[in-house]
């Protein structure tokens, strides 16, 4: 055996190491610069003490998009939420910012919510710009920022972070109007408050623009929170798919982003492989 072969040996048994011992809970946070998280919903057969429990063992530190009920079955399971719903609404991701008819609904679900958040420890409460219809794109803008800054005193004072989501309007959410970094950036910038910032789904602008690092290099003063999944598909982080999660996990990281990256693939087998393999894939 010659010593590059060795070398080689030495690697490959390392690697096979590291992707077996898959740290839990306090262990695994204190190790990782990149603080993983994993959405409720796409596992939502699984009840949900049951799932804190596979998060445990799959080593992710908090569960993302969850109702203000949900919230103390997580954090009695060790866990926190890493992002609260403010509202359970069918129509929550399309009735949003940008339409000013919605503002009193909206501000009145946040007034509630965000007091809530503080108490329990939910450090983020999710928002969103809604579909276009009828209106510019300029003009949607021009609402949100109207209704964020009517918001934005609260969220501060509460000291929690409201993220707004930008969603690709190519495949999963036709017609919704914040389908690009730009349009996000546009209104979080004129808000200009520390606690109205950006959920920047890697898998929704990697459809709709691709770039990703550079994006990310370019924004992260305006992005508070992170989802993943594999594209296309959305599915698991895996060799199927285009992203090279590990390279896109380090320029988080060199950002010196210190919140929760959350993932939000669709499980196509075992649950608990595919986390734990997201795990592993996105430790840096």
């Amino acid at each position: 055996m010659t010593d590059l072969s060795r070398r080689e040996m030495i690697a490959l048994a390392a690697g096979a190491v590291a992707a077996a011992s898959v740290p839990s809970g306090a262990e695994a946070m204190t190790r990782r610069a990149i603080r993983q998280s994993v959405c409720r919903w796409p596992y939502e057969s699984i009840p949900l003490p049951d799932f804190a429990r596979l998060c445990r063992r799959s080593g992710v530190g908090a569960i993302d998009l969850l109702h203000a009920e949900e919230w103390p079955v997580v954090r009695d399971a060790g866990l926190e939420c890493s992002t609260g719903y403010p509202a359970r609404r069918r129509d929550f991701l399309t009735r949003g910012f940008n339409d000013r008819a919605n503002h009193a609904l909206l501000l009145r679900e946040l007034e509630t919510t965000l007091p809530l958040a503080r108490r329990a420890g939910v450090r983020n409460v999710i928002a969103m710009f809604g579909n276009r219809g009828e209106r510019s794109e300029e003009e949607g803008i021009d609402a949100c920022v109207e209704g964020l800054e009517r918001i934005a005193p609260l969220a501060e004072e509460t000291g929690i972070t409201i993220v707004l989501e930008m969603l690709n309007s190519k495949v999963d959410h036709a017609g919704y109007d914040a389908d690009s970094t730009r349009y996000g950036v546009a209104v979080v910038s004129r808000v200009s408050s520390p606690r109205v910032r950006l959920l920047y789904d890697i898998y929704h602008m990697q459809v709709m623009e691709g770039d990703v690092i550079r994006t990310i290099r370019a924004n992260h003063e305006w992005f508070a929170h992170y989802h993943t999944a594999g594209n296309p598909g959305r599915n698991e982080l895996d060799a199927r798919q285009e992203l090279q999660y590990p390279a896109i996990m380090r320029a988080i990281a060199d950002t010196g982003f210190d919140g929760w990256v959350a993932h939000e693939f669709i499980p196509t087998r075992d649950p608990e492989a595919g986390l734990r393999e997201a795990v592993r894939l996105c430790d840096v």
